[in-house]
């Protein structure tokens, strides 16, 4: 198998015999969803090689390579009757460069169009003999100049608007300096790019053009440009198309059964490569009723490629192409309340509901500092950073998650960026980190968090201190993708285990221990102590008081059970390490590491 890494020609992808998972036979539900349609998904989904199979499968000009490029895919096998038989045109906003002044910008729009235009016009010249205007300075007038050509020949025009929404994405990312300015002048007033959108809807009014299907990542144009394009009907959360981009589990695991295969592994070596993909790259959910879960579509291609290729997975689960999504949780972030969001969605013992997605808003509400929940959760949603949850909720709100481990790793940088605004101490948590990992010791860790974080929290903060809080910050400071599955309210033994890590199947070479940490939160108040008194007391006087031995012996027990669990779901594979964490409010930590079979009220054998 060739994987199409990054390539999104689809012509290209059939001709050269490349990896493709057929979507053809949704052309037909495409369809009959409207003339006027509007498809959302996070970028790297896959959307513009599904426009690029909407341009070869519609296009006149290709009739003669029809069978040559359908013929083995389920619509060739059952076309529609309006196949090749349509003069195509496509923009592609995403090579629009948003950069420098408001004019350069509008004038890098005219140019892209302009180009769209005269590359339709010399492919579709033995259609279209009749001259037409090319305007340099006015795209909008070339545009126009192409429909009544059309009409009159008796045509039919299909046009197809790739990210439509690019400029909005780039104000969002903070774009540089004039940002804001540059969108407004592009769809405020008589901006540009309104003004085009009601000339796409005028030119659909019976002057030609027949069909538009535009795609994007969010809503966030629709409303700055609803007066001048207010027909597009939004199909992006209709059943029959929640894997239009996207992976079901089943061809993931064909796919990676074949290439163990190639390699000359056993079938548990496929199945572990899958319970990791499945980790990492599963969980996203488009439609409101989904029981199946859709893979990332261009992260699955970038594990296959690499598994092919060397024959095992690769090191860094989240490709390096994904690390502009860090801008998006780093706005959200910064808004009112953006940090409560971002911990929310860590905190994954209760998924974040809102009353619905919002599903217009303009780059003024975006730009806003201060934003609602439902707004920012809404944002999230469309940029793929969190996903539509298991339901509702028994108020009938919406519920939303966090899909999978890359995008939780964006969360956890983010959030460990906020608590540690100097860098330089990330270093000294990596190396409190891997003494963990490689000696059990725990201590380093509960010296940093006492040292360096607790010290941040603020007294709002700790009113709201809660045993999530506490798992969050270890959450944060523990979690590294390239050796461990770290997961946080993992369901064992019909219960939920604070913190798990679990080494990598294809990470069991190196000496790393697989992690199991419960915590509890003791306030001051109930310790009967004061902050002064329990950052002056030592840790062995701290693990005497009653309050912290009764928590100690919950966590103990716990343990005992989600072992239990781990073990008959691991076997012998597993080197597993537990730990109990109590939190005397925001001021010290005491940890006991649990042996197994411990006796449910032993004491602590060694208190540190």
């Amino acid at each position: 198998m060739k994987f199409p890494y990054g390539i999104s020609d689809f012509r290209q992808v059939i001709g050269e015999g490349y990896y493709f998972v057929d979507r053809s036979a949704h052309i037909h539900t495409l369809e009959e969803m409207g003339k006027h349609v509007l498809f959302l998904r996070p970028r790297r989904f896959g959307k513009s090689l599904l426009l690029s199979m909407l341009e070869n499968y519609y296009d006149v000009a290709r009739a003669g390579e029809f069978e040559q490029l359908f013929g083995r895919l389920a619509i060739g096998q059952n076309p529609t009757p309006l196949h090749s038989q349509y003069l195509v045109m496509r923009w592609d906003f995403s090579v629009v460069d948003p950069q420098g002044s408001p004019e350069q910008v509008k004038q890098a729009l005219h140019n892209h169009i302009n180009n769209a235009v005269k590359a339709f016009v010399l492919w579709y010249q033995d259609y279209l003999p009749d001259a037409i205007d090319i305007n340099p300075d006015d795209a909008i007038a070339s545009f126009e100049a192409v429909l009544p050509v059309v009409k009159k020949r008796g045509h039919r025009f299909y046009l197809l608007i790739d990210e439509y929404d690019n400029f909005a994405n780039e104000v969002l990312m903070g774009s540089g300096p004039g940002g804001r300015e540059r969108y407004e002048a592009l769809l405020y007033g008589d901006g540009l790019l309104k003004t085009l959108f009601k000339v796409v809807k005028s030119a659909a009014a019976g002057r030609g053009l027949e069909r538009v299907f535009i795609t994007g990542v969010s809503p966030v144009a629709l409303s700055d440009a609803t007066s001048g394009y207010n027909v597009a009907k939004h199909i992006s959360f209709e059943p029959a198309l929640h894997a239009l981009c996207g992976f079901w589990e089943a061809e993931v695991a064909e796919t990676l059964d074949e290439i163990a295969s190639e390699c000359g592994y056993p079938p548990e070596r496929a199945a572990e490569a899958l319970a990791t993909m499945r980790s990492f790259y599963n969980g996203y959910a488009f439609t409101y009723d989904a029981r199946d879960l859709i893979y990332n579509p261009m992260l699955a291609l970038y594990y296959f490629d690499h598994f092919q290729r060397h024959c095992e997975a690769p090191r860094a689960m989240l490709d390096s192409n994904f690390a502009s999504d860090r801008a998006k949780i780093a706005y959200v972030a910064g808004l009112s309340d953006g940090r409560a969001l971002i911990l929310d969605a860590l905190e994954e013992k209760s998924l974040i509901s809102i009353r619905q997605l919002e599903d217009r808003f303009g780059v003024a509400e975006m730009l806003t500092p201060s934003q609602d929940r439902t707004f920012m959760a809404s944002l999230l949603y469309y940029l793929g950073v969190l996903t539509l949850g298991a339901g509702e909720t028994e108020l009938g709100k919406l519920t939303l998650r966090v899909p999978n481990l890359v995008v939780r790793k964006l969360y956890v940088e983010r959030l460990r960026d906020l608590l540690l605004p100097d860098r330089r101490q990330h270093d000294a948590v990596f190396l409190a980190a891997e003494t963990l990992y490689q000696h059990g010791d725990l201590q380093p860790v509960c010296d940093f968090v006492e040292q360096r974080l607790f010290p941040v929290l603020d007294n709002r903060d700790y009113r709201w201190a809660s045993e999530m809080t506490l798992k969050t910050t270890f959450l944060t400071l523990l979690f590294d993708d390239t050796f461990y599955i770290v997961d946080s309210e993992t369901s064992l033994a019909r219960r939920y285990a604070d913190l798990t890590l679990i080494v990598r199947p294809e990470m069991r070479q190196y000496q790393l221990l697989d992690l199991l940490l419960e915590f509890k939160l003791v306030k001051l108040k109930e310790a009967g102590i004061t902050g002064e008194a329990a950052r002056e007391m030592d840790r062995h006087a701290l693990a005497a008081l009653p309050a912290v031995q009764a928590r100690l012996a919950e966590a103990r027990l716990q343990l005992q059970r989600y072992r239990t669990a781990l073990e008959a779901s691991y076997g012998a594979t597993l080197r597993l390490r537990t730990y109990a964490v109590v939190g005397l409010g925001f001021e010290r930590l005491i940890w006991d590491e649990v042996a197994a079979q411990e006796a449910p009220g032993q004491q602590p054998a060694a208190m540190a």
